[in-house]
């Protein structure tokens, strides 16, 4: 094994989701005021953009299924505002990292992993253009130049749990899924990649379980308990 794929939120950046999702839709639709937007049509807008990009076949970017969607409820003159979406994600966006915490071990673990020889790979679900997920890198006291690859929502072309978000990922890096380890904290997005045969292991600080999904066969524990994991590793093997 010589690479290790990382989750984003909930894992190397613990968070509340529902109270992040509220202030995002909140600080977007007051940052978008201006342009007379009916609130609730915007959030169904999103929300209609999230449901393409979660339901991609692979036949587009995430990025393009997300507008697609975007448009056909609010125009198809809507895609000009992309430059003010842009902007929110550099300024008003920021408001959600109230919802979020620093892991004192994240930082740490990544830099023994580089130490350790390891490739760092950030495989946060691609639903967020890449100024958002760099933001939300940084609210967790990482830099973007951490990772060898980014998935976000211009360079991906499925989402989680689809096991062709993994494919796409290890042709994108050349690696063969005995190469690599996924680490995150969703019971089913995340550990479906050992069925694609990664190796798998869940940070349980933020866990999430939706489907109350049994992990008793699989490594698991707080982030504290993956970085004593990572301090028994080996130093990696190309």
């Amino acid at each position: 094994m010589n690479t290790i794929l990382f989750d984003l939120d909930g894992t190397l950046l613990p968070m509340d989701q529902e109270y992040f999702t509220k202030l995002y839709f909140k600080a977007l639709a007051t940052h978008l005021a201006p342009l007379n937007i009916p609130t609730a049509e915007l959030i169904d807008a999103v929300n209609s953009g999230m449901r393409a990009m979660l339901t991609n076949d692979g036949s587009h970017t995430n990025e393009e299924r997300f507008w697609s969607a975007f448009s056909s409820i609010l125009g198809n003159d809507i895609r000009n505002i992309e430059p003010d979406f842009i902007n929110f994600y550099e300024t008003s966006f920021h408001l959600a990292k109230e919802a979020t915490n620093v892991s004192p071990y994240a930082k740490d673990a990544i830099a023994l992993l580089k130490q350790k020889g390891y490739h760092i790979v950030l495989a946060t679900n691609p639903v967020f253009p890449p100024v958002a997920t760099e933001g939300r890198i940084r609210w967790a006291g990482l830099d973007p130049n951490d990772f060898e690859r980014i998935t976000t929502y211009d360079n991906s072309s499925y989402c989680k749990p689809n096991l062709s978000y993994y494919r796409e990922i290890l042709s994108q890096i050349g690696k063969e899924p005995s190469d690599c380890m996924m680490v995150g904290n969703d019971v089913e997005e995340d550990m479906i990649a050992g069925n694609l045969g990664l190796s798998t292991f869940l940070i349980t600080d933020c866990i999430i379980n939706r489907k109350n999904l049994s992990f008793d066969t699989i490594p698991h524990g707080d982030f504290k308990t993956f970085y004593d994991f990572v301090k028994a590793l080996p130093d990696a093997q190309e």
